[in-house]
C-alpha cells in the first residue's frame, strides 16, 4: 500500500461553548476592590536617602476613591511641611535637588513638628477609611518603599504607631504598573504616556508629586481591566495583626 506523505489529516470541526450573560454587574464598592483597604498616595520629599538619619521635610497624602459609575478619582489632599527632627542630618546634595531650604522664613511660619503633622494628617484619612468602610491605609507610591521607610521612621520618632492607619510593609507602587502599562519607569514619562500634564518645574514637591501620582494610579486603574478571572468568590480568612498582606 502507497501512503502519499501530503496526504491531509481529516479536518475536525470542534465546537466551542461561549458564555454570554444580559446581566450587568453593579460597579464594585472601593471596600471590595481592594479587599477593604483604602488606597493612598504618598510622597515625601527628605534631606538625604536614609529614612533613620535624614530629615524628613514635605509629606503629602491623597486618598484614591471610586464613584458611583466605577471610575477611579483622587480624594482631597492632606500635607505638611515639616520641622527637621532634633539632630537630623541635612545632606546639601538633597536639598540642592529638592530645592528646599529648611531655613527659609515663609517655610518656617508654616512647618510643622513631625509628631504634630502626622497626628493631623493620620486623623484626615483615618475619617476617609471610616466613610469607605475600610480597615487599613495601603501606600500608593513612586518608589513607594523610599516613601513608606520615612514614613515608618517618623512614626516610630514621634510615638505614632497608634495613630497610623498604614499598613506597616504592603504597598502599590506606580513604577511597577507604569512598567506594566506604558514600559516607562520615570513618573513623568510615565504622566505623559498617560496623557497627563506634568510641570518639571513643580516636580520635587511632595504635594505636586503626589497629585500627578494619584492621577497616574486612577489612569491606570480606569484604563486597565482586571484579568477575566479576578474578584472571584473566596471564603474569608482570618488574618494575623503582624502579617494581613496574604
Amino acid at each position: 500500500m502507497t501512503i502519499k506523505k501530503d496526504t491531509a489529516l481529516p479536518k475536525i470541526d470542534v465546537a466551542v461553548p461561549i458564555e454570554s450573560t444580559t446581566e450587568t454587574l453593579a460597579p464594585l464598592k472601593l471596600k471590595e476592590r481592594f479587599r477593604k483597604f483604602l488606597p493612598v498616595v504618598v510622597d515625601v520629599e527628605t534631606a538625604g536617602f536614609n529614612a533613620q538619619t535624614d530629615a524628613l521635610l514635605e509629606i503629602a497624602c491623597i486618598p484614591v476613591l471610586l464613584n458611583e459609575q466605577g471610575v477611579f478619582y483622587p480624594g482631597e489632599a492632606f500635607n505638611a511641611h515639616i520641622e527637621p527632627f532634633e539632630g537630623a542630618n541635612l545632606e546639601p546634595s538633597a536639598l540642592a535637588f529638592t530645592g528646599i531650604d529648611p531655613n527659609n522664613p515663609l517655610r518656617k511660619a508654616i512647618a510643622e513638628d513631625e509628631k504634630t503633622a502626622l497626628r493631623r494628617i493620620f486623623k484626615g484619612l483615618k475619617e476617609v477609611r471610616r466613610i469607605e468602610d475600610c480597615r487599613q491605609c495601603v501606600l500608593i507610591g513612586h518608589n513607594a518603599h523610599f516613601d513608606l521607610a520615612f514614613l515608618n521612621a517618623a512614626v516610630l520618632r514621634t510615638n505614632n504607631k497608634s495613630h497610623n492607619p498604614f499598613h506597616n510593609f504592603s504597598v502599590f507602587d506606580t513604577v511597577t504598573l507604569s512598567a506594566l502599562a506604558f514600559g516607562q519607569t520615570v513618573l513623568a514619562r510615565a504622566c505623559k504616556a498617560a496623557g497627563l500634564d506634568f510641570d518639571g518645574n513643580d516636580a520635587h514637591s511632595a504635594l505636586y508629586d503626589t497629585q500627578k501620582t494619584a492621577e497616574l494610579f486612577c489612569y491606570i486603574l480606569n484604563n486597565y481591566p482586571m484579568l477575566a478571572n479576578a474578584m472571584h468568590s473566596e471564603p474569608e480568612i482570618t488574618e494575623t495583626a503582624t502579617d494581613n498582606s496574604k
